[in-house]
């Protein structure tokens, strides 16, 4: 953030951030689909998710208050991070900054004591797993749900390249979207506190250029929607426990045409392809 404003009070802007990724995977068998459900599971268990997150809560500037995680069965994972943005507050100043606040001596607002530690409201962060797979299609996909909710001045834009190198990811969806507003010292408010044109603005663009990008913006409304689809595939990455030159040409051709075929219908969010009956 750029440009800085005088607030009145408290900066009560809550910046949320959706990220979506899906995985595909080719597994022939029914042993191979389970076997490779497993090895996701082991790969992104709560333990894993938690670290994840706290890296996640540092980058942003946030300080974790709770934790709470849990493993499913037969799988799937989920943990939701309680945060806060916290100011340190020291006594004598003449203006006090917490947050985006200033606050003058005298002041109702004034915190006693030497030091305060101001909690911004309630930010969180949550991620879930969603690991499936269909025996009639030999494709296992696994998908991960990840949303930061934050008030005050942190955004959790910044965090994008570090979880989207997190994850394998075919297909990558995320929506950003600025609520409420906040006040200057003159009374005019103010509906967002950063100049923003798009997502993919905040993803390098080495990251980019591996993807097709696809935006859907409403600006009036201060809300951003950004999809990939990964460019290239490269067959071996996408075998489960099986090796690419085992396979005679014609069947990496139509296991190359499923996997794409797949995630364009993953990206496009509707079936596109007809199948046999």
């Amino acid at each position: 953030m750029s440009e800085k404003f005088t607030l009145y009070g408290f900066n009560n802007l809550t910046k949320s951030l959706s990220f979506n990724i899906y995985d595909v995977c080719y597994a022939k068998s029914q042993r191979e689909q389970k076997d490779y459900i497993a090895y996701i599971d082991q790969q992104y268990n709560s333990e894993r998710l938690t670290k994840l997150l706290v890296d996640v809560t540092e980058m942003i500037g946030a300080s974790v208050l709770n934790i709470s995680s849990q493993d499913y069965e037969p799988q799937g994972s989920s943990v939701t991070i309680l945060i806060a943005d916290e100011s340190k507050v020291p006594m004598g100043d003449t203006t006090i900054a917490m947050g985006d606040a200033a606050i003058a001596p005298g002041d109702a607002a004034m915190p006693m004591g030497d030091t305060v530690l101001a909690h911004l409201d309630k930010s969180h962060i949550t991620v879930h797993t969603y690991p499936e797979y269909h025996p009639d299609t030999y494709l296992a996909t696994f998908r991960v749900d990840i949303d930061v909710a934050t008030c005050g001045e942190i955004t959790p834009l910044s965090t994008l390249d570090y979880l989207i190198g997190s994850f394998d990811s075919d297909i990558i969806t995320m929506d950003y979207r600025v609520r409420g507003f906040t006040r200057d010292v003159a009374g005019q408010k103010l509906f967002m506190d950063h100049r923003m044109t798009s997502i993919q603005d905040f993803i390098d663009v080495a990251t980019l250029r591996r993807y097709d990008a696809v935006d859907i913006n409403v600006y009036e409304a201060n809300l951003f929607h950004t999809k990939m689809l990964i460019k290239e595939i490269d067959l071996q990455n996408y075998l489960f426990n099986s090796d690419v030159y085992e396979l005679a040409p014609k069947l990496r051709l139509e296991i190359m045409g499923n996997l794409r075929r797949e995630m364009i219908e993953i990206f496009s969010g509707r079936n596109i392809y007809s199948r046999e009956q």
